[in-house]
C-alpha cells in the first residue's frame, strides 16, 4: 500500500505521524473507532491491526479510492472490523451516528473542512475519547505562509489555522500539537 500510495501521488500518513497514531491507538485500546478520510485503507487498516479488538467506521468521498479500499481490507480479511462509508463526512452524519459511540475519532480528509468534520462529529464521542486530526501544521505553512504563492492554498492555510485556535480554545477540549509528521493534534475531552 505504501508503495501504491507513493506510485500514484495518494496521500497517506507519513511513518513516523502513523506511528505516533497508533501508540494513541494502543494506549486507548477503542473499541469502535470513526476515521473520517479512508483514501485507500492504509491507516484503517494499521489501526485494525494494532488494535486487534477495534471496529473501524471509514468515510471516504473519492469513488476510486474507495473500491481501492474495499480491495485492500478485503486483502487484509478485515471486512468484519473495516466498515467503509462512501460519500462525503458533511452529509454522512445520520448514517455514522449508526455506529456511534466512538471511543477514537481520526480526522484526515479535507483540511478545509476539519471544524465541520469536528462539529459533526464530536458529539458522537465517548466520554473519555479522543480526536486526533492529522495535517494540522500543513507543510510548516501554518506557521510561517511566506513562501505560498497560490491564493487557494493561502486560503486552506487560513482555515487550518482558524481550526487549530478553535481547538486550542474550545472549552471542552484540552488539545496539544504534537510537531509530528505533517502536524497532529491530540484532542481530549475535559472531565
Amino acid at each position: 500500500m505504501e508503495q501504491y500510495a507513493k506510485e500514484h501521488n495518494v496521500p497517506i500518513m507519513d511513518l513516523t505521524g502513523m506511528e505516533t497514531l497508533l501508540s494513541y491507538v494502543r494506549l486507548k485500546k477503542p473499541k469502535r473507532i470513526l476515521e473520517v478520510g479512508t483514501a485507500i485503507g492504509y491507516s484503517a487498516i494499521r489501526m485494525a491491526l494494532a488494535c486487534e479488538n477495534a471496529e473501524i467506521i471509514s468515510i471516504e468521498r473519492d469513488e476510486e479510492r474507495y473500491n481501492i479500499a474495499k480491495d485492500n481490507v478485503r486483502s487484509f480479511h478485515l471486512e468484519s472490523r473495516i466498515t467503509l462509508l462512501f460519500g462525503d463526512a458533511n452529509e454522512l452524519q445520520s448514517q455514522v451516528e449508526n455506529y456511534a459511540p466512538y471511543d477514537f475519532i481520526f480526522i484526515d480528509a479535507a483540511k478545509g473542512q476539519y471544524q465541520n468534520f469536528f462539529d459533526h462529529y464530536s458529539s458522537m464521542l465517548s466520554h473519555d475519547g479522543i480526536i486526533v486530526t492529522d495535517n494540522v501544521l500543513f507543510r510548516g505553512y501554518v506557521a510561517d505562509e511566506s513562501g505560498l504563492e497560490s491564493r487557494r492554498l493561502r486560503s486552506l492555510v487560513k482555515k487550518i489555522r482558524s481550526f487549530n485556535e478553535y481547538m486550542m480554545q474550545h472549552p471542552d477540549y484540552q488539545s496539544s500539537i504534537l510537531p509530528v509528521g505533517d502536524g497532529m493534534m491530540v484532542s481530549i475531552r475535559n472531565s
